[in-house]
C-alpha cells in the first residue's frame, strides 16, 4: 500500500464519521469512493462508520474489468453508479451519497429541486433533478443515476436518498452539506407556498461568478526596490611613503 493509498483510505473514513456526526446519514446507509489513480477506493458494504478501518476499504479498476474489486471486505452495493460516474465523468474525484431528511423526503416526493435560491448555482446549473425509482444496488438505478446527474454536481434518487461529486473529497462533502441545507429551504418554501425560481440566465452568471468566489486576485509582482547605496567612505590604499630619515649630528668633545 503506498502512502497516498494509505492516506486517501483514511480521508474516506474520516468523512463517512463526518457524515454521521453531521446528521447527514445513519448507520449503513450511506457510502463514499474516491478516485485514485486508475482504481476507485470505495467504502464496504454493510459497515458502520464507528467500525470502519482504512483497510476495509474495497478497491476497483475504473476501466478493468467491471465489477471486479480487491480487498478483505466487498464493495458498497451502490458500487455500480458510482463506478459508472468515474466512468463517465472524467472531472469527478469523489462521489458521496447519504440519505440525509430534507433531500430523501424531496425525493420520496419525486420532486426536484428548482432554483429558488441563488445556491443551485453550486451544484453546476439551475435544476437538481430527481431520478425514478429503482432498487438500490442495480444497474437499473446507476443508469438512472448516471443520466440524472449529466454534467452537474448533485441528483436525488427518487424514493431513495441523494448524491454528491466533487474533484476531491473534500469539495463532494462541501456539497453534501450544501445540498441538504438548499433541500431544506426549499421544502419549508413549498410548504409555505410558491416559491418564485430565478431564470436560467441568472443561475448561469452565479455559477461564473461562483468560479472566483473566495478566490483571491493574483498579487501584482512588484520590481525589487533598487539597493541602497552606502554611504561609507572607502579608505583608498596606496604605496605607503617611507618616513623621513632624522639627520645625526656629531658632538664635539
Amino acid at each position: 500500500m503506498t502512502i497516498k493509498d494509505k492516506q486517501t483510505r483514511v480521508a474516506i473514513v474520516a468523512a463517512a464519521s463526518a457524515m454521521e456526526a453531521a446528521s447527514l446519514n445513519i448507520g449503513t446507509a450511506g457510502n463514499i469512493s474516491t478516485r485514485l489513480a486508475t482504481s476507485m477506493l470505495i467504502t464496504p458494504s454493510g459497515v458502520p462508520c464507528e467500525t470502519m478501518r482504512p483497510e476495509m476499504i474495497a478497491a476497483m479498476p475504473i476501466n478493468g474489468e467491471y465489477g471486479a474489486w480487491a480487498g478483505p471486505l466487498k464493495p458498497s452495493t451502490e458500487w455500480r453508479f458510482h463506478l459508472d460516474i468515474m466512468r463517465a465523468r472524467p472531472d469527478v474525484g469523489a462521489i458521496v451519497h447519504f440519505h440525509p431528511t430534507f433531500c430523501s423526503a424531496l425525493a420520496m416526493l419525486n420532486k426536484p429541486i428548482l432554483a429558488a435560491h441563488y445556491m443551485i448555482a453550486m451544484f453546476g446549473g439551475s435544476i437538481v433533478k430527481c431520478t425514478k425509482y429503482a432498487p438500490f444496488g442495480t444497474k437499473e438505478l446507476a443508469d438512472l443515476v448516471v443520466e440524472g446527474l449529466g454534467d452537474r454536481h448533485a441528483v436525488l434518487l427518487g424514493n431513495h436518498g441523494a448524491l454528491t461529486t466533487g474533484a476531491d473529497l473534500p469539495s463532494a462533502m462541501r456539497r453534501a452539506r450544501d445540498l441538504e441545507h438548499l433541500a431544506r429551504m426549499y421544502y419549508y418554501a413549498i410548504c409555505a407556498g410558491r416559491p418564485a425560481i430565478l431564470a436560467d440566465e441568472e443561475v448561469m452568471r452565479i455559477i461564473e461568478r461562483f468560479k472566483t468566489y473566495g478566490v483571491a486576485p493574483e498579487a501584482k509582482k512588484r520590481a525589487p526596490a533598487p539597493k541602497k547605496r552606502s554611504r561609507r567612505k572607502t579608505k583608498t590604499t596606496g604605496p605607503k611613503k617611507a618616513a623621513p630619515r632624522k639627520k645625526k649630528t656629531r658632538t664635539t668633545a
